[in-house]
């Protein structure tokens, strides 16, 4: 049987016909991959074609731009009109007056301008709580000064009566942009029908990647290795890599569930928690925040932020002013590598073009893995996908699931001995790649005896190690202090009853 038989036998609906390399119509409506799959499981028939005219009057009157938000609110506001499209939502609870209210960060509405009425809450709450921005189809309308005033009357000088004389935009309804039930233990039985090899070839597809593209395995496997963050929390990776090889594309297109910033100007409010509004930043709504064109961005203050990361880094919480907070987001610096860095292949000191903050040995320790991004081909048409795939907003959705279940890194405990005396961050760093590996090529494993030991050693600690060991090198460039010290030598347990 074909992969691509197997694949739509197998996931049958989660299955899309992407043909990337063919047809520029997607790239010019300037769409996510997420909401693009979504798009073509919504208007492509069993062929995989689909009436590029038909879809071309749903983008337009449900997924507005940005320069159309002064027409929206013409409608909302002037004509009295209710407007339905599709947003990223965020929420709000005042905790003095208990009113809820959202924003549509993509389109400036912040939530001082908002409500959301008890009954719709009542309605929609359990999927607008989920996270910290929730992409789905949104109806909104206007409530005027009036309404406000008839509702709030018995009131006479609480804020909420005060903040009454204001109209604001409500929320009619929402509907949730995932359509479907992520089932994640049909996705671990489905796994089980494929070989590795195709397995890889799977997964570079859900992403938009033609596996046919590449030369080597090795290739692929870099590649991969960028998604995963996408299924362990906390992953913390560096990658330098030369131009044009998609790293924006894939942290900032492919899931929803990340963020990608690229260059300007980053603060320890934007990033962390900003006092003045009382809000929570990047880190506690996303799977995963990449800096990207690292060496472009200026921090407001270097100390600060240094300060902030390797706290958080170190064990995923961190305090401004008298807020402490704690987030799951792996952070991921992303920069260009000059030609004679990247021919001594991680043996030359890597970091001198990084920002003054990453110049710290003690901050460089916190992050786990390095990715050798000159292993991943410049992007050309032959590795645009073509073909029959998993949906990305499937399978980013399933991605998103995979990080709560701990199960994987108890396999990883299990498998992987441990010599005495290692350094703990060491031990951390190559367990938890390992463990981001056995979610990612072997989700379908559920004791240490359903894996080889050659395919855990070659697929998953092999390549832990080697990640982790360009770090420990790279810390001796920058620090005497650990020049010269050795990742351990990390065994694997061999067990009587494994099925292999």
């Amino acid at each position: 049987m074909e992969l691509s038989e197997k694949l739509r036998d197998c996931f049958d609906e989660m299955v899309v016909y992407k043909d990337l390399k063919k047809t520029n119509f997607f790239s010019a409506l300037s769409l996510p991959a997420f909401m693009r799959d979504w798009l073509l499981k919504k208007f492509e028939n069993d062929e995989g074609e689909f009436d590029k005219d038909e879809l071309s009057r749903f983008v337009k009157k449900f997924i507005p731009r940005k320069d159309d938000w002064n027409a929206i609110k013409n409608k909302i506001v002037v004509e009295g009109e209710r407007v339905k499209f599709l947003a990223k939502v965020s929420v709000n609870i005042d905790i003095k007056t208990g009113e809820v209210s959202f924003a549509l960060p993509d389109f400036g509405l912040g939530f001082k301008e908002t409500i959301i009425e008890s009954d719709v809450w009542d309605t929609c709450k359990e999927d607008l709580v989920k996270g910290h921005d929730i992409w789905g189809m949104v109806e909104l309308g206007y409530r005027s000064p009036d309404d406000f005033d008839m509702e709030f009357e018995y009131e006479t000088k609480s804020s909420r009566a005060k903040n009454s004389k204001e109209g604001k935009i409500k929320l009619i309804s929402f509907k949730n942009f995932c359509p479907y039930n992520i089932d994640v233990e049909e996705y671990k039985e489905a796994r089980k029908e494929f070989t590795t090899d195709e397995w890889i070839n799977v997964l570079l597809g859900a992403v938009d990647y033609n596996a046919d593209g590449y030369k080597s395995e090795e290739e692929k496997l870099t590649m991969l290795t960028r998604l995963l963050p996408f299924v362990e929390k906390r992953l913390n990776l560096i990658e330098l890599a030369p131009k044009g090889t998609g790293k924006s594309y894939l942290f900032g297109n492919v899931s929803r569930y990340g963020w990608l910033s690229s260059g300007g100007i980053m603060s320890r409010a934007k990033m962390f928690y900003d006092q003045s509004k009382r809000k929570e930043g990047l880190i506690t709504g996303s799977d995963f925040v990449t800096l990207d064109e690292v060496q472009t961005i200026s921090f407001t203050d270097t100390d600060e932020m240094r300060a902030a990361l390797k706290g958080y880094l170190e064990n995923g919480n961190f305090t401004v002013g008298d807020y402490k907070g704690i987030a799951f987001a792996g952070v991921i610096l992303c920069g260009n590598i000059r030609k004679e860095i990247m021919d001594a292949d991680g043996y030359s000191n890597m970091f001198t073009e990084l920002p003054e903050v990453f110049h710290e040995s003690a901050l460089i320790e916190r992050f786990h893995g390095f990715i050798k991004g000159w292993n991943i081909p410049r992007m050309n048409d032959d590795l645009k996908v073509h073909g029959w795939a998993l949906n990305s907003e499937y399978f980013c959705s399933i991605m998103h699931e995979l990080r709560d279940d701990s199960s994987y890194r108890s396999i990883v405990d299990e498998l992987v001995i441990v010599p005495d005396g290692a350094d703990t961050r060491d031990t951390e760093a190559v367990k938890r790649i390992a463990t981001a590996y056995l979610k990612l090529l072997f989700s379908h494993v559920q004791e240490p005896t359903d894996i080889s030991t050659r395919e855990f050693k070659r697929y998953c600690l092999d390549r832990a190690r080697r990640m982790r060991d360009t770090i420990k090198y790279q810390l001796g460039l920058l620090d005497v202090e650990y020049a010269g010290k050795d990742l351990p030598n990390f065994g694997i347990r061999e067990f009587d009853d494994a099925k292999y």
